[in-house]
């Protein structure tokens, strides 16, 4: 169950197809094949993944892992429908999900603040109600973005009767560089580092200033814990080992990170980019206790999401998450 933790904020990913990789196997040890749906493309912002599979963490714990990639919705219906037994995605996510029955359970976190921001060059948003009488552009009224704005129009109080919502589709950069919109939700370890790199000084102020929401981590489902707990003990201690050497040595996990194994169009003449994106990850993955969340994080982002209505009742979060993965893996180090 989610214990009452104190976890302080050190400071703070949405999903496209392609194809999986695969850890190699060992040949002294006939490895179990795990399959980890991550969302997205291969990118540098999941470098604690690489890192564990290319130290060989995962067949330490008897697993041949392969990182596949797809929507986030899609992934989660997968693992609930023990398809695939584990996938990367957000806690907002894994609640829509368990608000329409579906099994999913997250075990360990892995990005400990909400990456979502929202961003404008014309706009000083220091003081968000400046953005009242003007526009803001997002992906459409889906996905974290969303949740984020939500999440950050709530607790700033502003009036979003007097907010235009303009779906842009995932250009908010040249959007923004137009004057489209007055300001655009956006990842923190993406938008804002192109529009510096473009020459503008973007504002920017994080949703996790205003309220601690569950960002992505390691989801299973139910039948998998009960019938392979050793399983996902496995993967939470490769995960979370992966997380603490990349932080530990971010040099070594940028190198590993772009290595033909893993992203290598990150490397060569995009390493410089490349590079910004990667430490800007860098503060999303710090946490005093890595893996675990605070059950206020998983309060705040079901408030949102029935403020929203976008479920209709309250759920049992001691059903949709647990730290205790998490803290063995800890106490295993």
């Amino acid at each position: 169950m989610i214990r009452k933790l104190t976890v302080p904020i050190l400071l703070t990913l949405l999903f496209l197809s392609g194809c999986g990789q695969s850890a190699a196997p060992s040949t002294d040890t006939e490895l179990r094949p795990v399959t980890l749906g991550m969302g997205f493309i291969a990118n540098v912002q999941f470098a604690p993944f690489y890192v564990a599979a290319e130290k060989g963490y995962f067949e330490e714990e008897g697993i041949e892992v392969t990182f596949d990639y797809g929507m986030e919705n899609d992934l989660l219906q997968l693992v609930a429908a023990d398809e695939m037994q584990f996938a990367i995605a957000s806690g907002d996510q894994v609640l829509v999900a368990r608000a329409q029955e579906l099994p999913v359970v997250y075990v360990a976190n892995v990005f400990r603040q909400f990456p979502v921001a929202i961003t404008s060059i014309s706009e000083d948003l220091s003081d968000l109600s400046v953005l009242e009488g003007k526009t803001v552009g997002l992906p459409g009224l889906f996905g974290a973005n969303y949740i984020g704005w939500l999440a950050l129009a709530n607790a700033a109080g502003l009036n979003q009767s007097a907010i235009a919502l303009e779906p842009i589709g995932f250009n908010q950069v040249p959007v923004l560089i137009d004057g489209q919109v007055d300001a655009a939700m956006v990842y923190a370890t993406n938008e804002p580092i192109q529009l510096a790199d473009a020459g503008y000084d973007p504002s920017v102020v994080m949703v996790s200033t205003y309220v601690d929401l569950v960002s992505n981590g390691l989801v299973t489902n139910e039948q998998t814990i009960a019938d392979h707990p050793d399983w996902v003990e496995g993967m939470t201690r490769a995960i979370l080992r992966g997380v603490a050497d990349t932080l530990a040595d971010p040099d070594g996990a940028f190198t590993i990170t772009t290595s033909a194994r893993w992203v290598p169009e990150a490397g060569g003449n995009n390493a410089a980019a490349q590079r910004k994106v990667f430490d800007a990850s860098l503060l999303f993955w710090q946490n005093e206790k890595l893996g675990q969340l605070p059950i206020s994080a998983w309060e705040a982002s079901q408030q949102v999401l029935l403020d929203a209505g976008i479920i209709d009742q309250a759920l049992s979060l001691d059903d949709a998450a647990t730290n205790t993965f998490a803290e063995q893996a800890l106490a295993d180090q």
